[in-house]
């Protein structure tokens, strides 16, 4: 049996088989009393309420809504996250606003090192309800399709645990869950001085085999920087990867300009992440290889530090997601409405091309563009009903949510 909803006012993207970048990123289609069949949470039809109803039987018809006009979006996709961890770092953030360099807040215990400790100290249950209450809270604002990344283990058991708690979850919520392997998130203290030991021994030869026969995580990701891994290290982790099947991602240039945006381009990368401090010259690397830049301005937010350049970069011809980033150190928070505003308010960003960044390209960020980021014959029905007459309300309605109802394959979740 199929479910009908009638007289909305349908904002989506329109997927062309590729990312949108330059001008494209902000084509929205708008269709107004437009209306959707759906067939096993799948759309079947979509446009005027015409087009949908012409020929239509009543008697297929299981449960019909009336939307009675409001606002009507793809469900948010958020392209990065690191949602999946055991216990807040509220103390440490206080000790931030007060001033406190990083490497005193690590010298008393905080920090990433300090995620990596509770992740281990907690069983797989209490692991696994504060990730699952992460991606609840996402959902109820509009997040329909996460990604959930590793690395607060590494070392090979915890970050094998990790990804099955992530599995778990995706399987225990409505939204889907894709899962990235982050092994290489940080270099842990015992190996400090031997990073290419890490890399290669523990990352490549230990890890990422162990993480493949698992087959739970789709991605392989690193964290390019200056005192994390170079860009030499980098490219040997992801060449691994790809060799062993991993779609691969970086973390790039998030603090120093050290060249990581240009290996995502150099490799292909599915996407990039962060780019505060990325070259030009890398960036449009990036638009030329079709690599996605994924833009966290939440963390900019709480960081209290400068934003990427987003409206640069979609002038550019870079096609530009946006993420929460959610995390316990630098971002919490689960808001795609939130950093959808931060994108248009502080990254100078269009409304119709932050909703893009916010669905469809931040689906290609994740290979998950086939399913879902555009409301079209084919995908899933996962839509967002907003309290206003345009996406605009997303950042007009300052400090509250304008999410009303989120849809996961036509059924009301949140």
């Amino acid at each position: 049996m199929k479910k009908l909803y009638r007289n909305m006012r349908l904002f989506t993207p329109a997927d062309g088989g590729r990312p949108l970048c330059g001008a494209e990123q902000a084509n929205v289609k708008e269709i107004e009393n437009a209306s959707m069949l759906i067939s096993d949470g799948i759309i079947e039809r979509i446009g005027t309420d015409g087009e949908v109803t012409e020929g239509l039987s009543c008697s297929c018809i299981s449960f019909e809504k009336d939307l009675k006009g409001a606002c009507v979006i793809p469900g948010f996709v958020d392209p990065h996250t690191h949602m999946c961890f055991a216990k807040s770092r509220e103390e440490e953030f206080g000790m931030r606003l007060a001033g406190l360099p990083y490497l005193e807040i690590l010298a008393r215990g905080g920090g990433i090192l300090s995620s990596v400790n509770a992740v281990k100290k907690a069983d797989d249950e209490q692991l696994f309800e504060a990730t699952k209450k992460n991606v609840l809270a996402a959902l109820s604002k509009g997040t329909t399709t996460v990604e959930i990344k590793s690395g607060y283990g590494l070392e090979t058991k915890t970050e094998l645990r990790m990804l099955e708690v992530i599995k778990r979850v995706g399987k225990e919520t409505p939204a889907d869950v894709v899962a990235t392997f982050m092994g290489a998130h940080a270099v842990p203290l015992e190996w400090k001085k031997k990073a290419d030991s890490f890399t290669d021994e523990i990352l490549i030869k230990e890890m990422l085999p162990q993480i493949k026969a698992q087959g739970i995580a789709e991605f392989c990701d690193v964290f390019c920087e200056e005192g994390v891994f170079s860009v030499d290290q980098s490219r040997r982790l992801l060449k691994a990867a790809l060799s062993l099947g991993f779609r691969i991602k970086v973390h790039a240039d998030e603090v120093n300009d050290l060249g990581g945006a240009g290996l995502a381009a150099e490799l292909h990368a599915t996407s990039a992440e962060h780019l505060l401090a990325a070259s030009e010259e890398n960036l449009k690397a990036m638009g030329a290889s079709g690599t996605v830049a994924v833009l966290l301005p939440a963390t900019a937010f709480s960081l209290k530090k400068p934003y990427a350049r987003g409206r640069d970069i979609v002038d550019w011809g870079v096609p530009v997601a946006i993420a929460t980033d959610c995390n316990p150190g630098s971002c919490f928070c689960e808001s795609m409405p939130f950093v959808f505003s931060l994108a248009v308010m502080n990254m100078d960003m269009t409304v119709n091309e932050a909703l893009t960044a916010a669905t469809l390209n931040a689906a290609y960020a994740i290979n998950r563009a086939d399913k879902t980021g555009s409301l079209e014959r084919g995908k899933q029905a996962d839509f967002v009903v907003l309290d206003g007459e345009t996406p605009t309300v997303l950042a007009y309605h300052a400090g509250s949510t304008s999410v009303s109802e989120v849809y996961k394959l036509g059924e009301r979740v949140a």
